[in-house]
């Protein structure tokens, strides 16, 4: 992975997706090969003070505020006990001026993002998020995006261990598709897509081109306007990074 890389991790259940993540971690460890994480040996305090991690199942203690628990994360990773750096990660994952909110007080969501601040903590060249968006609504997922994103600006590599297909497709820069611990599938989502053609809705009606490119859209589209056609919108055809999934994952299966 890149600095400021975003990747998907994608597979059914039992495909070793929170396994390579905890193995990155150094809680458990390869039967073969080896991990390393940002050069450094998984688990050796060279690779810990490097990552941060967010699992898909947490436990926060019920009678901490979120300023508190903050707080020890910030003794546990050696980091600055900055009072500023805890109001910022509050702001940044959408809770702002909630300091004193104790945990028992928050709904999931909240309790769910007050996790993804403490995974910030160490400021983390490399951060491992296990389903981070599982008890979000859609403003809440949003709202993640938003943190990966400005991760990205910050130069934090990201591996994003994900079942919503759709969240993967807007956030990440390429994905691994797994089955039975081995990757199927690696890509861009542009890449593994592969759209099947384009629906081209004008005033003369919807009209289909098959086997349309991506990088083919805008000349079928200036060619279309140049002949005096009006257009109103322009979808893909199949394609999406849903069918390149289930192609993986079936034809290992089959």
């Amino acid at each position: 992975m890149q600095p400021g890389e975003l990747v998907g991790l994608l597979g059914p259940n039992g495909a070793g997706k929170s396994t390579l993540v905890k193995a990155a971690c150094g809680l458990v460890h390869p039967t073969s090969g080896e991990v390393r994480v940002c050069g450094a040996p998984a688990g050796s305090r060279a690779a810990r003070v490097r990552l941060g991690y967010l699992p898909e199942t947490f436990r926060q203690p019920a009678w901490c505020t979120a300023d508190e628990l903050l707080r020890l994360h910030q003794r546990l990773a050696g980091a600055a006990p900055s009072a500023a750096r805890r109001s910022e990660l509050l702001t940044l994952v959408g809770l702002p001026g909630l300091e004193r909110l104790r945990v028992d007080a928050m709904s999931k969501g909240m309790a769910q993002r007050l996790a993804l601040a403490t995974s910030l903590v160490g400021s983390p060249a490399l951060l491992l998020l296990d389903e981070p968006t599982s008890a979000l609504d859609p403003v809440g997922r949003r709202l993640v995006r938003q943190v990966l994103e400005h991760l990205r600006d910050q130069g934090v590599a990201v591996l994003l261990n994900s079942h919503l297909l759709s969240e993967v497709e807007l956030v990440c820069d390429r994905v691994a598709i797994l089955r039975a611990g081995r990757v199927v599938a690696e890509g861009t989502p542009q890449e593994l897509s592969h759209p099947s053609g384009l629906e081209v809705e004008t005033a003369l009606g919807t009209q289909v081109f098959a086997g349309v490119r991506r990088e083919d859209v805008p000349a079928l589209v200036a060619r279309l306007v140049g002949e005096g056609q009006q257009v109103y919108a322009v979808r893909p055809l199949g394609g999406a990074l849903e069918d390149a999934y289930l192609a993986a994952v079936e034809g290992e299966s089959s």
